[in-house]
């Protein structure tokens, strides 16, 4: 059986074939670009292929809501093309076979809970630190759909007492994306989060805010591992800073005996978030199959 995989993003598209194993067997990239020139090139890669069913990671806000007429949406979107247009419907129209869908982080979250840094874990939590900040939660094989999309980059975070800046997120200011996000870096320092490598108040500061984004999720979801990924977070430095500044906001209230089995960076090598759309896909597959008679 052939599983249909499509990694979303505002930049660019991911899209695969695998099999049952998580084998990748081709794969494309492209740019992203309005919807039907985008999905003309998608569609024709995946015509190639019986598929058996599709999974879909996509960019965001979008509408997770089954009982909402417009499942699978995407909706207030900065790439205005795409704007109000149903990925979902796009492909399960076309293709006729069961087509899963949730954010981005969610699907990144299941690539590693499936395949990489978490496969050996009933629960992980993946935060991904980027231009924004984006965190995706999976929980014995099934990853958090809310009635809106869950958007954990925007929790509020406490200032640290020496910070002046006014924060980045052009909604809320300085909540946890506009203190930390490499949007934020840039704004906060003039410069891009890679030229500052060896400024240790820099990343003592991003990790104050990271540790304390995590207390709340750790107290809240209970996560079993944490995983960090996107670009701020190849500055390795950052996992030892935010180990010891959660350490010491928990205070033994929870008890983590290996601080750095807890918090780990991906293992997926950036491939998290296709391979997470390939899991989903086998996985709701092999649900609906469970249940009876397969169909959209």
């Amino acid at each position: 059986m052939f599983y249909g995989a499509v990694e979303a993003g505002g930049t660019k598209f991911v899209c695969a074939v695998g099999d049952q194993e998580g084998k990748i067997i081709d794969k494309i990239t492209l740019p992203t670009e309005e919807p039907q020139t985008t999905l003309s090139t998608i569609y024709s890669f995946f015509d190639n292929y019986h598929l058996t069913a599709i999974g879909i990671g996509s960019f965001g806000p979008i509408e997770l809501n089954k009982d909402k007429e417009n499942y699978g949406e995407i909706l207030n979107t900065p790439k205005l093309s795409w704007k109000n247009f149903n990925i979902y419907e796009a492909f399960a129209k076309r293709y006729k076979v069961p087509t899963f869908i949730s954010t981005d982080v969610n699907t990144a979250a299941l690539g590693e809970y499936r395949w990489g840094s978490a496969k050996n874990a009933n629960s992980c939590l993946y935060i991904t630190v980027g231009t924004g900040i984006g965190a995706g939660f999976v929980n014995m094989g099934e990853v958090l759909n809310a009635w809106n999309h869950p958007e954990m980059g925007h929790i509020h975070v406490p200032r640290h007492k020496n910070d002046t800046f006014e924060g980045s997120c052009p909604y809320h200011k300085d909540c946890l994306e506009g203190l930390a996000s490499g949007s934020s870096i840039e704004a906060r320092y003039k410069r891009k989060g890679k030229e500052l490598g060896h400024e240790k108040e820099v990343w003592e500061l991003e990790g104050y805010y990271l540790a304390q984004a995590i207390m709340s999720y750790s107290l809240i979801l209970g996560p079993e591992k944490i995983i960090l990924g996107g670009g701020v977070m190849k500055q390795q430095t950052l996992y030892p800073i935010i180990r010891e500044q959660l350490a010491k906001l928990l205070n033994d209230y929870i008890t983590i005996e290996k601080m750095e089995e807890y918090i780990v960076p991906p293992s997926l090598n950036d491939n998290q978030g296709i391979m997470g759309a390939l899991a989903l896909a086998i996985h709701g597959y092999a649900i609906k199959s469970s249940e009876g008679p397969v169909n959209t």
